[in-house]
């Protein structure tokens, strides 16, 4: 292990040193004291169920009219209900958000791409916190924030871990080829064949999971990339809904499935005696992106869909249920409260030791969750949608209390009196304007202090080696092909890898434009892509520039660099003979053995 990778571990074990934990081969192990810690009785497990670009109005429960989710709704009629629950208005924004307990833009992670979706390596997650605490932890579906290392979840808490890559099946980072039936998936790291349909195959995983640790604490984070585009589900579930006057019978269809597993998944707990004592969460990772077009769907009477300032971009289901802590018979909560707010209250409900020195932007809701809503303080909460590089300053956001809502610092809307948000009342109330303008500019210096820094993918390791970077993290550029439809027609575009080399030595770097598992030439065409004429590859790293000839049927072209530890910038081009080009979407960094 070189210095650099030294001290990409010891910053982990320096994040973690408050939870009494050691960092080991990528794992989070317990410590000895943690080990030798006995309990009089049995933490609760925890399920926490997140599907992918389902809004508040896509469930039967929540006034749908058309769409049937029989086991969600009975979930929704045992739980303790968020009312007035909200998330980001994107997918990897959202998850960094929930899995630490701080607004996703001090994390690192403000967009879905542009290398904008890796969560800082010195953040502590979820799975860290309860891994920590005794529990075995296990991610099934969708990550988000990293597909290489540090950034991968298994070097953040998870022990058991089987997703896809990229923010969707499909996606430049997924395995190539996938297309939500009988896909290949990242088996702890290992690509593995899967069969079945894509949110069969999490919850398949899930229960597996749940099977065989169920003599111990459990994490299990069942994530599901549906219902997210493309729209892929059996013709049972489609047909549920085709003829019918919604936007998309598929995504209905996919939220049938959905359900269905749900039902599945509640059964299995049951029947394995640990329905009682598991804390089971449901809920969304924004608002709807198909359940509501124009004037066809439902959208619960809100404003906005997916990636909207408006409630309808961001407000969402959340159903809490844990019959032996109480949480059972049907309540709902009107409160205003977050995704920051679930790991402080995960952390209270099971006991778990906090880390030490981090500080939540979230509170516990164990006093709402107990009925102690009379003392429960107003709160004010910002939510922002960037999905840009940079980050600007009240861009798409929204500062929120239980009363009122301040959209992209101008208009004001009382929630209560106008929950479609239809009337700006900012001109009567300059008052609640200003003081939610000032809220918004401390969060805003709060938050933005890193946003110049780069989450660099570490090269050189001894944990990913090769690295396989792809296009979908380029920074620099308009947005870059981030799915593989991208690839295929060979789109113009380029950018820069931030990267950290933590080894000095001898490195080959692969340039492609066909991932190895697909294993074309360069230049050639797959069915329903187009061929390139590309005849020369370039490479930069840090102050290194390389150029060479593309062969007739090369499938890559590998330069062979001698480097030392540092950050530094990567780039490539694959240029043809009339100078347009397109960067190497992927590029396989392998640091050779000293011994080779």
């Amino acid at each position: 292990m070189g210095d650099g990778e030294r001290g990409v571990v010891q910053t982990r074990r320096q994040v973690l040193g408050g939870l009494g934990v050691a960092i080991l081969g990528g794992r989070v192990k317990r410590s000895l004291a943690m080990a030798q810690r006995r309990r009089d009785h049995r933490s609760p497990n925890v399920v926490l169920v997140l599907t992918d670009d389902q809004g508040y109005g896509d469930l039967a429960c929540l006034g749908n009219p058309i769409l049937q989710t029989p086991n969600i709704d009975s979930l929704y009629r045992q739980s303790v209900r968020l009312t007035d629950f909200h998330v980001s208005p994107t997918c990897a924004p959202t998850r960094a958000a929930l899995m630490t307990g701080r607004y996703c833009n001090r994390t690192g992670v403000w967009h879905t791409v542009m290398g904008r979706s890796l969560l800082r390596r010195d953040e502590v997650t979820m799975a860290d916190v309860f891994a920590a605490g005794g529990y075995r932890t296990g991610i099934f579906g969708k990550w988000h924030l990293g597909d290489n290392y540090p950034f991968r979840p298994q070097e953040r808490g998870f022990q058991e871990v089987l997703v896809h890559g990229g923010g969707g099946v499909g996606q430049t980072p997924d395995y190539w080829g996938n297309r939500y039936f009988d896909d290949t998936y990242w088996h702890n790291g290992v690509p593995e064949k899967q069969k079945g349909y894509c949110t069969d195959v999490w919850f398949d995983a899930a229960l597996r999971f749940i099977e065989v640790t169920r003599d111990r604490p459990f994490f299990a984070y069942l994530a599901t990339n549906a219902p997210h585009g493309p729209y892929n589900v059996a013709e049972k579930y489609r047909s549920l809904y085709a003829g019918k006057n919604v936007p998309n019978a598929s995504f209905y269809g996919m939220i049938a499935n959905i359900d269905e597993n749900v039902g599945r998944l509640r059964s299995r707990l049951k029947a394995l005696g640990l329905a009682e004592n598991t804390i089971l969460i449901f809920m969304t990772d924004n608002g709807t992106a198909a359940g509501f077009q124009g004037k066809r769907g439902f959208n619960a009477g809100m404003r906005g869909n997916k990636g909207s300032e408006y409630d309808g971009g961001h407000r969402v289901p959340c159903f809490i249920h844990w019959p032996a802590g109480g949480l059972r018979d049907g309540k709902d909560i009107g409160r205003l409260t977050a995704h920051i707010d679930l790991l402080p209250t995960l952390i209270e409900l099971c006991g778990l030791p906090k880390p030490g020195g981090a500080k939540f932007d979230g509170t516990s809701l164990v006093p709402l969750l107990r009925g102690a809503d009379a003392d429960w303080p107003d709160r004010i909460l910002v939510t922002d949608s960037q999905r840009i590089e940079h980050p600007e300053k009240w861009r798409k956001c929204a500062a929120m209390t239980d009363r009122w809502r301040l959209v992209n610092g101008k208009e004001l809307y009382d929630i209560h009196a106008d929950p479609g948000q239809k009337n700006d009342v900012a001109t009567g109330h300059a008052d609640v304007v200003r003081k939610l303008r000032r809220d918004y500019e401390d969060w805003w210096a709060d938050v933005s202090q890193r946003f110049e820094e780069y989450c660099e993918i570490v090269i050189g390791s001894d944990r990913e080696n090769p690295a396989r970077l792809t296009c979908h993290d380029w920074h620099g550029g308009a947005e870059p092909p981030w799915n593989q439809t991208h690839i295929l027609q060979g789109e113009r575009a380029n950018g820069f890898w931030a990267v950290e080399v933590v080894q000095a030595g001898e490195y080959e770097f692969a340039l492609r434009r066909w991932p190895r598992e697909l294993d074309r030439p360069i230049n050639a065409a797959v069915p329903g892509g187009q061929a390139i004429q590309a005849s020369t590859a370039r490479l930069t790293i840090g102050e290194i520039d390389l150029t060479g000839p593309i062969a007739a049927g090369a499938r890559e072209v590998v330069f062979r660099i001698s480097l030392e530890p540092g950050k530094m910038k990567l780039q490539t081009w694959l240029t043809a003979a009339d100078g347009t080009s397109c960067g190497a979407y992927f590029v396989y960094v392998r640091r050779i053995p000293t011994d080779a």
